[in-house]
């Protein structure tokens, strides 16, 4: 993951409603597009247990 720039999910379309993210200074960072002031900063372990957290469907009962 480049340092400088946001790499935007492969599943968002082609408007501005993506999630970003990128790595700095060590952390994880992930913003939404259309918002992009508003950042979420979390260690590489957390960011990997988000993750995993959302592929075995644990939040599912949020959307």
């Amino acid at each position: 993951m480049p340092e400088q720039g946001w790499q935007k999910s492969s599943f968002s379309g082609s408007g501005n409603d993506c999630a970003e993210v990128r790595s700095i200074n060590g952390l994880v960072e992930l913003r939404e597009s259309d918002d992009g002031d508003t950042v979420v900063r979390a260690t590489s372990a957390a960011f990997a247990d988000l993750l995993r957290t959302i592929k075995v469907g644990e939040l599912d009962w949020f959307a």
